[in-house]
C-alpha cells in the first residue's frame, strides 16, 4: 500500500544515485571513464566478490558511476556480456524515501528480487532485468538520506563529496519503451513526465526509454551529467564501456 501524504507534505524523493557498467576487462574502461569525466580514484567494494565481480566506484558530487567485471564463470554480469556481445550498461540504483511502499508495489507487479539487504545505514533491493527490462534496476534507501555505504568508507553514515559533477539521466533501450516506463514508473513510484509516454520525471533528473531493434540492443546506452566541464558543452559526449557519456548542462 502506497504511504498516504499529508496536506503540504512533500513527496517522498525519488534520486537516480548510481548507474552501473560492465565490462569484460575492467582496467582500460576505468582508465577511460577517469578521463573522460576528470575523476579521483575509485573505491574498491570486496563485497561484489559475492556476485563474482570486481569493480571501482567514483563519485560525482554525490552521484556514482561504477564498473563491475566477472572474476569467475556462470555471473549474472558474464552472461550479460555475451548476449550483448560486449561491454555496456548494466544497473541503475535509486534512493528512495519511501522505499517500502516501492518494494511492495514490485511485489503486487509481480517483479522477482534477486537480491535484498537491510543495514543500518541503508537498504537494497536488486530487481530482475527480464521483469522490469532494459537493466538491473535497485531500490535503494539511505539513512541519512544522501548518505550512501555502496560508495565507500567516507560515504557510509555521513555525506562527502566527489569530483566535480552529478548524475541527471539514464536512457535505457528496450523492445517496448512505453510498457517499460509504466512499470519502473509504478515500481519507483515516479511520474511520467508531462505530455511523455516513454520518460520518468525524477527528483533533479529522468529516466528516458527508446526502442532497441531486437533483445542484443536492450540495456542502458546513455548517462546524462550536469557540471562535468571535461565533457564539453551541453549535448557533446563521449563513449565508454559501450555507454555514451553525454553533458547535459
Amino acid at each position: 500500500m502506497d504511504r498516504l501524504l499529508r496536506v503540504g507534505e512533500p513527496a517522498p524523493r525519488i534520486r537516480l544515485r548510481q548507474a552501473v557498467l560492465v565490462a569484460a576487462d575492467l582496467d582500460p574502461v576505468e582508465r577511460a571513464l577517469r578521463e573522460a569525466l576528470d575523476l579521483g580514484e575509485p573505491f574498491r567494494d570486496p563485497g561484489v566478490g559475492e556476485f563474482g565481480l570486481r569493480n571501482a566506484v567514483f563519485a560525482l558530487g554525490d552521484c556514482f558511476l561504477e564498473i563491475v567485471s566477472p572474476i569467475r564463470p556462470d555471473t549474472a554480469a558474464g552472461r550479460y556480456l555475451q548476449r550483448h556481445g560486449g561491454d555496456g550498461g548494466y544497473m541503475a540504483l535509486f534512493d528512495l524515501e519511501d522505499l517500502d511502499g516501492a518494494r511492495a508495489r514490485a511485489e503486487q507487479d509481480g517483479v522477482r528480487v534477486v537480491w535484498r539487504i537491510d543495514l543500518p545505514d541503508i537498504s537494497g533491493t536488486h530487481l530482475h532485468p527480464a521483469d522490469m527490462r532494459g537493466a538491473i534496476v535497485s531500490l535503494d534507501r539511505s539513512r541519512p538520506y544522501g548518505t550512501w555505504r555502496w560508495g565507500g568508507p567516507d560515504w557510509t553514515g555521513r555525506t562527502a563529496e566527489g569530483a566535480p559533477g552529478r548524475l541527471t539521466s539514464i536512457s535505457v533501450a528496450v523492445g517496448d519503451p512505453a510498457g517499460a516506463a509504466a512499470r519502473w514508473s509504478r515500481v519507483l513510484g515516479a511520474p511520467l513526465a508531462e505530455g511523455s509516454a516513454t520518460s520518468l520525471a525524477l527528483h533533479g533528473g529522468s529516466v528516458e526509454f527508446a526502442e532497441a531493434s531486437d533483445e542484443s540492443e536492450e540495456g542502458l546506452f546513455e548517462i546524462g551529467f550536469a557540471g562535468v566541464v571535461a565533457l564539453g558543452e551541453p549535448g557533446a559526449g563521449v563513449e565508454v564501456g559501450g555507454v555514451r557519456l553525454r553533458s547535459l548542462a
